[in-house]
């Protein structure tokens, strides 16, 4: 629904045959209960959209006579769509009113064309005897719609005539980036390692490269959204500046996965973001990305954004601030409109650790970045770390209490602190899961038991009030290191367990951890097999058919440089030759000019 208000009409698929392999996520077909579920979170779409509008009109009407007439409109509008109809039912009474409905881009006021996915049998009669298409033919005639029958899988082979469906997958499996598991068999030692991974199909790639975006100014970023219908934890507008990230930091599948880095002009970025925020009527923009400080234009864009930011109360916020870049001119520039808490990310406690992971943070880094918060005002900082890290020991745990406390007496010690206010320090810690096609993917990820030992060892540390511990579940994080890992056998385990109830799991009410451990052990799967076992460096893994760009010896030599404690710096300074420049078909930066 990304791009939905950008459309001219909305073509809404619905259910019209039934399969017992393919569940209902209502456990039945009712294809009006569908459309009048999916028109119903449509309205409430627009009704925050139109709330947001009606806020910002009302300012104004008070000493504007059109802002006055716009404000009685809207109000009219949203008891329309208060009583369950579509603003397409709208009766416009002037050419102002018309204006004023096409600038809102309201999804409800767009066309809709229903189509009715029957089964094969079903389109020979155009659902003729289809009791469900009949129902949605009649509900789209009271409402001025439009009803076309189609079945997905004739629909790919109509062009070609009778074409398989076996023919088709193998055709698509030809384009890059497109995996078909089934084309592809697993064999596996005795030992439950796997042998290897071969196509069982002609002309099927051997390894799969991944499809990459060259140049993303050639795709703007999506300016409309559908805004949630209730409070949601990211609850702002969002722009991607950039994608990928040159940190190299050894924990992160992401950094590894998206690279090489590519990032938006600021120039693109201003405009969609000042068109996002007048569509959904956000009032908070996030610049969002692996590592947004190290846009190379970010200052510019920041000037651009505080053109017309602070006047329609559109504060900013930059989610993945470094400590080795963050500057008096970022918190000028990001504080215009409101204040956003600071999370900075420190990932272990002693700088041995964070140079094994490849942090590249030192604790002047940190001092500095935190004596610049406190003489901006504020006084609370989240510091972000990780345990169970290669080579972690507990004086690496110790190290996190140390360096918060150290943060703590920091701002005792500063004399343009805030008079008559204390200082809260939070730290964060998530238990560390290796990751596929990272340089840790090789080792094993510390036990439960080892886990609650740091954590309670960690607590243990922290001998300040001002220091508050947060850390995460272990045992999630366990199950969390056994699907990063796992292969094509646990998907019968995932179904089975959901039959068993096993969903919503990010809900610490709904996770049932001993059912997913029964599941295992009824079907025979030792999941500790998966993350809590060395890896050999030579071994062939369930994604070494996966090209994601970052060769397997880079990954080798980066696991080795880790067991020495050795850093690589950021590949925008220098090219460690990953591999990844080959996505490209040149280098991934003019090395020529000044990338720091």
């Amino acid at each position: 629904l990304a791009n939905i208000r950008e459309v001219d009409a909305i073509v809404h698929v619905v259910r019209c045959f039934e399969d017992p392999n393919v569940i209902h996520v209502d456990g039945s077909i009712d294809p009006l209960r569908d459309i009048e579920t999916i028109d119903l979170e449509l309205i409430f779409a627009d009704l925050e959209v139109l709330e947001r509008r009606i806020s910002k009109t009302a300012k104004s009407a008070r000493m504007d006579k059109e802002a006055a007439k716009e404000l009685e409109f809207q109000e009219r509008l949203k008891k329309l769509l208060e009583d369950g109809k579509d603003a397409i039912l709208m009766e416009l009474q002037n050419e102002d009113e018309e204006k004023w409905i096409a600038e809102y881009n309201l999804l409800t006021s767009k066309p809709v064309i229903y189509a009715a996915n029957v089964a094969e049998d079903d389109l020979a009669d155009d659902g003729a005897n289809n009791s469900y298409v009949q129902s949605v033919r009649e509900y789209a005639k009271e409402h001025n719609s439009e009803v076309f029958v189609i079945c997905a899988e004739i629909e790919r082979a109509k062009k070609e005539g009778s074409v398989s469906k076996k023919e088709l997958l193998r055709r698509i499996a030809k384009i890059p980036g497109v995996y078909i598991p089934a084309f592809y068999d697993v064999t596996y030692f005795e030992d439950g390692r796997v042998k290897a991974i071969t196509p069982n199909e002609p002309g099927i790639p051997a390894v799969i490269t991944k499809a990459i975006i060259k140049d993303l100014n050639e795709f703007a970023p999506p300016t409309n959204f559908v805004v949630p219908m209730v409070g949601a934890i990211q609850d702002r507008a969002s722009i991607e500046v950039l994608r990928g990230c040159v940190r190299g930091c050894r924990f992160c599948q992401a950094g590894f996965l998206y690279r090489p880095m590519r990032q938006r002009d600021a120039s693109l970025l201003n405009k969609a973001a000042q068109d996002l925020c007048a569509n959904t009527g956000y009032e908070e923009l996030s610049l969002s990305s692996l590592s947004t400080s190290d846009h190379g234009q970010l200052e510019e864009l920041l000037d651009d954004l505080n053109e017309w930011a602070p006047k329609e109360h559109v504060s900013l916020s930059l989610p993945s601030l470094r400590m080795d870049n963050f500057s008096q001119s970022l918190i000028e520039k990001t504080t215009k409109v409101r204040k956003s808490g600071l999370t900075f990310a420190a990932e272990a406690g002693t700088q041995r650790l964070r140079d094994v992971i490849n942090k590249n943070v030192t604790w002047d880094e940190i001092e500095k970045t935190c004596s610049l918060a406190f003489a901006n005002g504020y006084t609370s900082v989240k510091l972000y770390f990780m345990m169970g890290l290669p080579t972690e020991t507990m004086e690496d745990i110790e190290g996190i209490a140390e360096t918060a406390q150290k943060v703590v007496d920091l701002y005792y010690s500063l004399p343009k602190r805030g008079k008559g206010k204390g200082v809260q320090v939070t730290i964060s810690c998530a238990c560390f899961v290796p990751k596929p096609h990272t340089p840790f993917e090789f080792v094993p990820m510390d036990t439960e038991e080892m886990l609650r030992a740091k954590q309670k060892h960690l607590l243990e540390s922290v001998h300040s009030r001002k220091i508050k511990v947060n850390y995460h579940d272990s045992t999630t994080s366990f199950l969390e290191g056994v699907f990063a890992k796992g292969d094509r056998r646990l998907a019968p385990v995932i179904l089975e367990a959901y039959k068993r109830g096993c969903y919503f799991d990010g809900w610490e009410e709904c996770f049932k951890y001993d059912t997913w451990m029964q599941t295992f052990a009824d079907m025979g799967i030792d999941p500790a097999f998966y993350c809590q076992r060395a890896i050999g460096l030579d071994e062939v893994t369930p994604w070494s058919h996966m090209d994601y760009g970052v060769t397997h010896e880079y990954l080798v030599r980066e696991y080795n440089k880790a067991l020495a404690a050795q850093t690589t710096q950021p590949c925008n300074r220098a090219c460690h030759g990953c591999g990844a420049n080959h996505l490209l078909g040149g280098p991934c930066f003019d090395y020529s000019q000044n990338l720091v």
